[in-house]
Formats: structure tokens, sequence, C-alpha cells
């Protein structure tokens, strides 16, 4: 086979079509650290937390998901435990759980509260749990910390309802899979893993260090200027994401971005590659705050609902899904300027549609659309596409034009990638007619969708150019 054919033949499967349309959704990092004000916890038995620190007095699961649901998310990923080892539900093979806390009289579940209240919400419920654990007797000792993990797997995917994702932290200690409170490294048995999820949600998709969902490559919020579905296989490797994810808590890493691997699957990244090529999407994630968990020092550096929707931008209108985290305070409530922030980045999500302008849209081949106004002349900013994925991703270069009048067309902008969905951005222009031609594809292109977006906000006295 050529090239172009085996990228042709790179399908995605339903769960990942599923995630995908989900296009952003949230986290929440909340335990143990929320407690002690850290990033990473030492775990017990290492002059680390008592379960009795846990006492979020006034959680309330419903205000995180009205707050997330308000920003336009679609689902959310909770922190079930992280690398201290604490567990917000009562886990039936350790004792280091919200059970041993004093938290709801030591009856309460986090994780409950959390997937029922997502449910009333309406929103997509999945877990995170480390696989590295600071607290846990057995880890280091192979087959028996496997057994461990995977009993703790099959508590939270079988007791909570439809779990849509299963994200798999490649964050570790001072070794490459992990160093553990006996100081002893785990060579965590991932395949095991994956076939437990396979097998109690189905439909559930196991991000970062697994099969399905690409990490992007960084936690600052950062995107490629293309991004594309179909890359080689050995993205997929679990001790590469690990060897490049954070190793100490530092905070730095938190802002850092690299320019390494910015092209994963152009044609000419791949020309000569002869291995195997799958279909991994990326996630973008980000905190909005510059910790993953909260801390009070920084209740001023709450990201803008400005620089919140800028980022959505990027990476919703760049083919990738966006992974949000909002961290509640010890109290178990949302900080005020968190749902402020939440509140006014879904007032702008929510005004993409309104900026939606009706129009014709009429194709001479498959390369060719022509989107007449139905308003006739109006300012244009945006062009958003979409390609039917479940056919593979195709587009590999458009051209955006635009006229108005008697004029001709005079190109607005142009990109490459598309994937589920583009939004090729430009300087406010005045047309009643806009075109879209691919110039360049992996066999033939098949558009989903595309439709034109009017400004944000006024232009003012400001003239917008004309074509």
């Amino acid at each position: 086979m050529t090239l172009e054919e085996r990228l042709v033949a790179v399908r995605p499967s339903p769960r990942q079509l599923a995630w995908q349309a989900l296009e952003f959704y949230g986290f929440l990092h909340f335990g143990m650290n929320t407690m002690t004000d850290r990033e990473w916890g030492l775990g017990r038995g290492r002059g680390g937390e008592d379960p009795g620190l846990f006492n979020p007095a006034e959680l309330d699961a419903d205000q995180w998901m009205r707050a997330l649901k308000a920003a336009g998310m679609r689902g959310v990923i909770l922190t079930a435990k992280h690398h201290d080892g604490f567990c917000l539900w009562p886990s039936r093979v350790t004792d280091h759980t919200v059970a041993a806390s004093p938290w709801r009289g030591g009856r309460g579940d986090v994780v409950r509260e959390a997937a029922d209240a997502a449910a009333r919400h309406g929103l997509k419920f999945g877990v995170y749990l480390s696989p590295w654990d600071r607290t846990e007797p057995s880890y280091g000792s192979g087959a028996a910390y496997d057994d461990f993990y995977v009993a703790q797997l099959t508590e939270l995917l079988t007791g909570y309802g439809p779990i849509f994702c299963v994200w798999l932290d490649g964050a570790n200690g001072e070794s490459a899979n992990g160093e553990g409170p006996n100081g002893k490294t785990q060579q965590y048995d991932w395949e095991r893993y994956y076939a437990t999820i396979r097998r109690l949600q189905p439909d559930a998709v196991i991000s970062v260090c697994g099969p399905d969902v690409r990490w992007v490559g960084n936690e600052a919020g950062a995107t490629r200027a293309n991004e594309w579905s179909v890359v080689p296989a050995e993205l997929r490797d679990v001790e590469r994401i690990a060897a490049k994810s954070q190793q100490v808590d530092d905070g730095a890493f938190r802002r850092m971005v690299t320019s390494a691997d910015e092209d994963l699957g152009s044609r000419r990244a791949l020309e000569g590659y002869r291995g195997e090529l799958i279909w991994y999407p990326a996630e973008v994630n980000m905190s909005i705050r510059p910790g993953w968990f909260y801390h009070p020092a920084e209740d001023d550096e709450v990201r803008s609902p400005d620089e919140l929707f800028e980022l959505y931008l990027r990476a919703v209108g760049g083919n990738a899904c966006l992974l949000l985290n909002v961290p509640p305070r010890p109290d178990g409530l949302l900080a005020p300027a968190d749902v402020a922030a939440l509140e006014g980045l879904g007032e702008r999500v929510r005004e993409l549609e309104e900026r939606r302008l009706a129009a014709s849209v009429m194709s001479a081949s498959p390369r060719d659309f022509v989107l007449v106004l139905d308003g006739g002349p109006s300012l244009v900013d945006a062009v958003v596409v979409r390609e039917h994925i479940a056919e593979g991703q195709r587009v590999e270069h458009v051209v955006v034009s635009g006229a108005l009048g008697r004029g001709g067309w005079q190109v607005l902008a142009e990109t490459d990638a598309v994937g589920y969905q583009r939004i090729v951005r430009f300087a406010p222009r005045e047309v009643d007619r806009l075109r879209l031609e691919v110039t360049a594809s992996r066999g033939e292109p098949v558009i989903a969708r595309l439709w034109a977006l009017r400004p944000a906000r006024p232009l003012g006295k400001q003239r917008a150019a004309r074509p």
C-alpha cells in the first residue's frame, strides 16, 4: 500500500467518535492535597497524610456541575485517587479512604456524590485513578500491586454507572514508572488494566497512558498549528509518555511548552515511515489556575474568560478536545473567582452559535464549496469546517476566500489539517459569498459541515476591509 492509501485506511472507533463529539469537559482535582495545600502528597507512612485531615464540610457536587455546565462543558472527570493514595470512595482494598475520615461521619463517598450530580445535570462522568500510589505497601511488588490496582478499577467501573473516560496519568516520581513507599518501582501491567476497562466499561475511552486519546504534550493549554489524528503507533508507548510527563512537583512543568514533535502526522512527517498508523486524537489539558489542586495563594491567578475562550478556540477549533481543570476548595466548593470565569467562558461559547450566519451551501465538487449568505453582505471573521471523520482524516490543505457584489474572490485564510473541526479565523471582512477549496487531501475529501461566523463584538467606527 502507498502512504496515501495507508493514511486513508485509518478510522476512529465508535468510542473515539463519541469522545470527540463531547469537545469540552472538566477536570476536578480534589482530595487530600486540597486539605494540605500540596500538588503531590507524600502518602501515608512517609510522614504524610492522616485521613482525619479530609473534612470538606460544605461539599456540594451540584455546585460543581452547575459551574461546569455553565461553561459549556459536556462531561467531568474526578480525581478518585491521586499519587498520595487517598481514595475519595470507600475502597474495600485499603483503609486509606474517606471511610477513615470525619467527613459525613465516615459514611461519605465523593465519587458517588459527583457521579450522581453529573447525571442530574446531564454531564458524562469519568474517573482519574493514578497508577502511582505512594501509600499502598504492595507498590513495587509486581503482580500483587497489579491485583490491588485492578481491584480499585473494578470498584470504580462497576459501582458508579456509565463511565465515559478512564484517565491514566503519566506523572511519576524518581524513576520511569514511579517510586513507591518501599523505594521500589512498579512495572505496571498496562494491558491488564486496559482489558479490565474494556470488559467493564466498553464505551469508555482510555486517555493519556492509554490507547484511545493522546496527551497533547504539555499542561499549558498550548496546541499545535496542525493537529493530526492519524499518527505513528509509537506515540502510544506509555514509557515514552511517562518520560515526557511531570517528574518533580516544582510547578514549572505546568507552564512549560515544548516545541518538540510539532508535526506528528503530516504527509511530509510520515514520508518513509513503514510502521503502524493509528487513530490517536489529541486532548488539550490545562488548569484554570497555575496549580491542579486548589491553593489559596492562587486566588488572584485565575485565567480570565477571554484567555480561556482563546484556548477553547485553539483546542476545540483545532481538532482536539479540551479538558479544563477547576479545583474545589478545602470546604468542598468551587471558589467564586473560578465560577465567575466559567460563567464568562460559557457566555462566549454560547455566543458562537449566535454568531453563525445563515447561508446556502453549494458544492461544485467534494473539493469546492460556496456559501451564499442569506441576508446579503455581512461582516465575517471565521469559517468553521468539519470532516466526516468516520471516513478518516483526509483534508491536508484548505483555502478560504471571500467576495462582495461583482468583485472577484480574495483569499482570506488558509490552513492544513481539519479533522473533526477547524475554526479558520481571519481579519473581519464584509462579504456576501465565501468559498472553501480543498487544495490537498488524502484521497477524496469528505466535508461534513461548513458555516461562517460574524465577529463577536461590533467593530464600532472601524470599517471592515472589503475584498
